[in-house]
This record gives structure tokens, C-alpha cells and sequence, in this order.
């Protein structure tokens, strides 16, 4: 059940088999319809695989929603999303593999939520090149709940954000 306020939320899609830029904006089609208005998104960026091996590249995508979801039926409805997009399933005790879509729930307000079915912030977004690109680009000033700094200094950090190529 939605409550009436309004959150924010940042979103991590990624693709990299078939269309992917296509997956990503069909995702952003559902998300639009099924989770809340899209105030902002990312240009899309090119990335290698991190912790797989594959031969094919990921595009990377990163949004700004207003929802009134809360934080377990948002996930249930990106879960569905990429279910219905032609996603299997998840990765499992940090086994990945090529994927179709895959959304993130990367910070939904400035909560900090920690169980079994949920943890938000993302646990690794702050180390991985290909969110915080796209994210700085969009919301650079957003603070990182647990790391307590802002997108455009963990970016700024990270030592080799250059894995990561805009798509002209």
C-alpha cells in the first residue's frame, strides 16, 4: 500500500544483452507507469563487467524518481519490471551474470534499511564507477546517507571511474 508522501529515489538500470539501450528505456517506460515521475535521468555510459567475465559491455543508466511507494513495494514493483523485461533472476551470494535489465534501488530518501529482503543505500554503489558517473551527472550534491559525502566526492574518489564511456 502507497503512503501519501512523496519520496525521493535513485534508480541504477543496466543492460548487457540485446537491445540495451532499448531494455533501459523500456524499463524507464514501466517505471514511469508503475513507480512515480521521473524528475531526471542519465545520459547512458558504457561499462565492462565487474565481478563476471563476459565478452559483452553493459549500458548503464541512472534516475531520479518521486514516489509514494514505500521502500518493500518499490522493490517488489523493480523486481516485476525486470521479471516482465525478460530478466531470470538475481544474483545469488555474489554470483552475477549477463542480464537482460537490472534496476537498483541505490538510496530512497536519506534512509538507511538493513534486513534480509532489503538494504538501502545499495551496499557497493559508492564503489562502482559505472553508478556514481551517471549519478553525479544527475544529483552530484546528494549525500550519501552512511558515507556521509556527497556523489561528486565518492565519484571524485574512486581511482578508475575512466572504465566508463558516455554514449554518443
Amino acid at each position: 500500500m502507497a503512503d501519501k508522501i512523496s519520496h525521493t529515489v535513485f534508480l541504477s538500470l543496466g543492460s548487457n544483452l540485446g537491445d540495451r539501450i532499448g531494455a533501459i528505456g523500456r524499463a524507464y517506460e514501466e517505471i514511469e507507469k508503475r513507480i512515480g515521475k521521473i524528475i531526471s535521468r542519465s545520459a547512458f555510459y558504457l561499462s565492462e563487467p565487474e565481478g563476471f567475465e563476459s565478452e559483452n559491455s553493459f549500458v548503464n543508466s541512472v534516475c531520479k524518481v518521486v514516489t509514494d511507494l514505500l521502500p518493500y513495494k518499490l522493490l517488489e514493483e523493480t523486481r516485476q519490471i525486470e521479471k516482465e523485461l525478460g530478466r531470470c533472476g538475481k544474483s545469488i551470494d555474489g554470483r552475477y551474470a549477463d542480464r537482460i535489465i537490472d534496476i537498483d534501488m541505490l538510496m530512497y530518501d536519506s534512509r538507511i534499511i538493513e534486513d534480509q529482503l532489503l538494504t538501502v543505500p545499495h551496499p557497493r554503489f559508492h564503489l562502482r564507477g559505472f553508478v556514481l558517473v551517471p549519478f553525479a551527472e544527475i544529483s552530484p550534491d546528494t549525500v550519501h546517507p552512511v558515507q556521509g559525502k556527497t556523489i561528486l566526492v565518492l565519484r571524485n574518489e574512486l581511482r578508475e571511474p575512466t572504465g566508463v564511456h558516455p554514449i554518443r
